[in-house]
């Protein structure tokens, strides 16, 4: 499918998520067949441009074309002096952040929040389209089905979005209220693209290749999101992809070279965050990583206690070393995906 001025290779996107996407992160998927990558959520207040965080996620150095910024905030001017910040940085798409269901950022207005208030949810994509569009960078829209079940306009806003020049629009099956709970429902998401004639992409939920041929028939989108389920398992795209075009699963990966970009993702990690963060953001990933496999979790309490990368990277290689010994191809994970996700709640910063 075609962004902008862009030709994406496939439609199996990255979806943004604060904390986890950022560039070593995009580039892993991306090596592992994603066809595109939004970064974390950058704030539209400019008091907080020059900060660490912020400096880190408006980092793009080495990442391949095109490059997307997803931007937050509730002013129009701030989110469109936030647009040109990011462009002047490198960002060739800009993404509105309307889905975000966090507390912190929803008491502030912002993220899903917007969804209450269309009128303000407009001022601000006419704004960001004014700045984005003299400089040829598409604006895309992400947002949820709605504030509640009670009120799920995104059909209405979608539409709104398209005649304002938004070129995109994904959409997480969850209303806000919902946060990551229950599940995805994807019947909105078939009207969003029923109703507008842009490209829509679906979010939530999607963690097999065949959720993701089921998601694609059902609706009709022209691409899918994936989140939480590639933490830990990039290779997902690259399964995704394979069975779409086959029908076929691919062979678990090796276990050599799980380890091998378990590495270098590690290596980018350390080289973007320092010694004292890096050591310390980079255990979700590792926890993420080993979750199921044999071992795993004894390896994830030991990590835990490391305070060096040096340590921490040789324990990893150490640890998947001893593994490939034992299996040529990464275990199958046994792991219910509820007990995965409590283990990775445990495992955050």
């Amino acid at each position: 499918m075609h962004l902008g001025p862009y030709l994406l290779p496939n439609p199996l996107f990255v979806a943004p998520m604060a904390g986890v996407t950022d560039r070593p992160f995009r580039q892993l998927c991306r090596a592992f067949g994603a066809g595109y990558t939004v970064s974390e959520m950058v704030t539209a207040r400019k008091d907080l441009w020059h900060s660490l965080k912020t400096s880190r996620r408006a980092d793009h150095c080495g990442e391949p074309a095109p490059i997307a910024v997803q931007i937050a905030g509730t002013d129009a001017a701030m989110m469109a002096e936030a647009a040109v910040y990011n462009m002047d940085r490198g960002a060739q798409i800009m993404d509105i952040n309307m889905s975000c269901p966090a507390k912190k950022v929803c008491t502030k207005w912002a993220g899903s929040a917007l969804m209450r208030d269309p009128l303000l949810a407009l001022r601000i994509i006419d704004a960001v389209v004014a700045v984005c569009a003299p400089r040829g960078v598409p604006v895309t829209l992400k947002m949820r089905t709605g504030w509640s079940l009670a009120e799920r306009n995104a059909v209405c806003l979608a539409r709104a979005a398209e005649r304002s020049g938004v070129q995109m629009v994904a959409i997480h099956g969850r209303t806000r209220q919902q946060g990551y709970k229950g599940a995805a429902e994807y019947e909105t998401i078939a009207a969003v693209k029923a109703a507008v004639g842009i490209p829509v992409v679906a979010s939530g939920d999607i963690d097999t290749p065949e959720k993701a041929r089921q998601v694609f028939r059902s609706t009709g989108v022209d691409a899918v999101m994936i989140g939480r389920a590639a933490q830990g398992r990039p290779w997902l795209f690259r399964e995704i992809a394979h069975f779409l075009a086959t029908g076929q699963h691919l062979a678990p990966p090796l276990v050599l070279e799980v380890r091998r970009a378990l590495l270098v993702h590690l290596q980018d990690h350390y080289a973007l965050y320092g010694e004292c963060t890096g050591v310390r953001s980079a255990r979700k990933h590792i926890g993420w990583y080993v979750r199921g496999l044999p071992g795993g979790e004894t390896f994830r309490r030991h990590m835990n206690t490391i305070r060096d990368t040096a340590t921490q990277w040789q324990a990893v290689a150490d640890f998947m070393g001893a593994l490939a010994q034992r299996h040529e191809r990464l275990p199958l994970c046994d792991v219910a995906p509820a007990q995965q996700d409590g283990q990775a709640a445990r495992i955050r910063q």
